[in-house]
C-alpha cells in the first residue's frame, strides 16, 4: 500500500503543476453553474433541492472525465516514461491503483469545490441535505466508473485524443443504455428480462437512483464491480503491452 501511495503522490501532484488542472476546475465549476441556474432554472422551479445540479453531472463526466484519463497511461506511453515507471520496484497493479486514486481524488476535488451551489440551496430553503449527500456520493462514484473507462482506453493508445474520443464513445454507450427511449426502443424486440439487463449496465439508472436520496447497496456494488473490472483490464492491456 506504500508504493502505491508513492504513485498516488506523484500523480497528483502532476497534475496540480500544470494549468491543465486548474482549468479543468474552471470549467466544471463554471458548467456546473451554468446547468444548475440557468438550463436548469434552480430559482425559477421554488423548490429547495439540487436535483437540476445533479440532473446534468452524468453529461459533464462524459467529456470532462475523458480529458483527465486521456493521459494517465497514453502520455506514458507516448513519452517512454512508462519503461522507466515499470523498473521502479511497484507492481502493475500498484501502479494502476495509485494513478487511478490520484485522478478519481482530483475529480473528486473538483466536485467537492461545488459546495457554494449547496449552500446557496440552504439559504433559499431547507433542503433535503441527506438526499444531497446521497447525490454527491453517486456523482462521485459515477465519476470513478467514467475515469476507470478511460483509464483503460488510455493504456491501449499512445496518442490521448483516441484515448479521449474512445473513452466519451464507451461511456456514452454506459449512459445511454439507461434512457427511456433506448429501453422503449429494445423493448420491442427483446425479453424483458434482456431490456432490465441492459438498464442495470447503465450509468444513469443506478445513478438516479441515488441522486434521489436512495443509496442502495445494489448501486453502490454495480459502481465497484465496474471499477474493478475496467481496472483490471488496464492492468491486463498494460502487461500485454509490455510484452510487445
Amino acid at each position: 500500500m506504500s508504493k502505491t501511495w508513492i504513485v498516488f503522490r506523484r500523480e497528483l501532484r502532476s497534475y496540480f503543476a500544470t494549468p491543465l488542472a486548474y482549468v479543468f476546475i474552471v470549467i466544471f465549476l463554471v458548467l456546473s453553474a451554468v446547468f444548475t441556474f440557468q438550463v436548469g432554472g434552480l430559482f425559477e422551479r421554488g423548490q429547495a433541492d439540487l436535483q437540476p445540479f445533479f440532473r446534468w453531472h452524468p453529461w459533464l463526466y462524459l467529456v470532462l472525465i475523458p480529458a483527465i484519463s486521456m493521459r494517465l497511461w497514453a502520455e506514458e506511453r507516448n513519452s517512454g516514461s512508462i519503461e522507466l515507471l515499470m523498473t521502479l520496484p511497484i507492481t502493475l497493479w500498484q501502479a494502476v491503483l495509485g494513478k487511478f486514486l490520484a485522478a478519481w481524488v482530483f475529480a473528486g476535488v473538483a466536485l467537492a469545490l461545488t459546495f457554494p451551489i449547496w449552500i446557496t440551496v440552504n439559504y433559499l430553503g431547507s433542503p433535503d441535505n441527506g438526499a444531497i449527500v446521497a447525490g454527491y456520493v453517486g456523482s462521485f462514484l459515477m465519476a470513478g466508473g467514467f475515469l476507470a473507462i478511460g483509464t483503460c482506453l488510455s493504456a491501449a493508445t499512445r496518442n490521448q485524443v483516441i484515448a479521449f474520443i474512445t473513452a466519451a464513445l464507451v461511456g456514452f454507450v454506459f449512459l445511454l443504455a439507461g434512457f427511456p427511449l433506448v429501453l422503449d426502443l429494445v423493448r420491442g424486440v427483446l425479453p424483458q428480462a434482456l431490456v432490465d439487463a441492459i438498464a442495470s449496465l447503465s450509468f444513469y439508472t443506478h445513478f438516479e437512483a441515488i441522486s434521489k436520496g436512495v443509496i442502495d447497496l445494489r448501486d453502490l456494488v454495480y459502481f465497484t464491480a465496474l471499477i474493478v473490472f475496467w481496472l483490471t483490464a488496464t492492468a491486463l492491456v498494460l502487461d500485454m503491452k509490455k510484452a510487445e
